[in-house]
């Protein structure tokens, strides 16, 4: 399957379900204390550097990108499924949405001070992921600042490991190695947030969220 299919299939899974997980997804940060600290830690660097635009990739419903609003950013929200924007933009109508594609977005070169990605690459095959790494490194203006999540592999000799998802096939990285690609397209690791998953949690996978910057 080519990236373009990928990316068909991925959008008419999410348009599918799109109603279904807004409602079921509406508050994505409760019970998150870690998450949310680390979105404020994210916010004040972005507002520090010159507090420009930032966008939220993935944004599906855009509940975080209200969440990332309501923290004083100047934030709109991309997502490839057209459902999805149209909820975003019922549920938060004073914030800007648009369908699009993170490995082919279309905002200027440097135009932004931060990204958010969360969990936005995980149904993104391995070998596609470095275009849209480069993708946010061109958007992002000098000193600007991308927050990425995803789920962590077994172990550092996996690089990468597929799993089964509700939607569509996903894949959990190695922190190090996706540290590594972010740093081949110019963008240091700044921090690490490494979740523990609860005992309850249906997937015992580590939640890794790294904070890397822009030279």
């Amino acid at each position: 399957m080519t990236e373009l299919d990928t990316l068909h299939a991925t959008r008419e899974a999410y348009d599918a379900i799109a109603p279904t997980y807004a409602q079921l997804f509406h508050d994505p940060l409760r019970d998150r204390p870690l998450e949310r600290a680390h979105l404020s830690a994210f916010a004040e660097l972005v507002r520090t550097n010159g507090d420009g635009k930032v966008a939220d990739l993935g944004c599906g419903p855009g509940d975080l990108t209200a969440h990332l609003h309501g923290l004083g950013l100047d934030v709109f929200g991309v997502d490839a499924s057209p459902v999805m924007i149209e909820l975003a933009r019922d549920a938060h109508p004073g914030l800007r949405f648009e369908v699009g594609s993170m490995a082919a977005l279309d905002i200027e070169d440097g135009a932004l001070s931060g990204v958010l990605s969360r969990w936005s690459v995980i149904h993104t095959p391995p070998q596609d992921l470095p275009a849209i790494l480069a993708e946010i490194a061109r958007v992002l203006a000098p000193g600007g600042h991308l927050l990425i999540d995803f789920p962590a592999t077994d172990g550092p000799h996996h690089e990468t490991q597929a799993y089964d998802h509700a939607v569509a096939t996903a894949y959990r990285w190695s922190p190090d190695r996706l540290a590594e690609l972010l740093r081949e397209h110019g963008l240091a690791e700044s921090a690490r947030l490494v979740i523990e998953p609860k005992p309850t949690d249906q997937r015992q996978f580590q939640e890794v969220q790294l904070l890397a910057h822009k030279a």
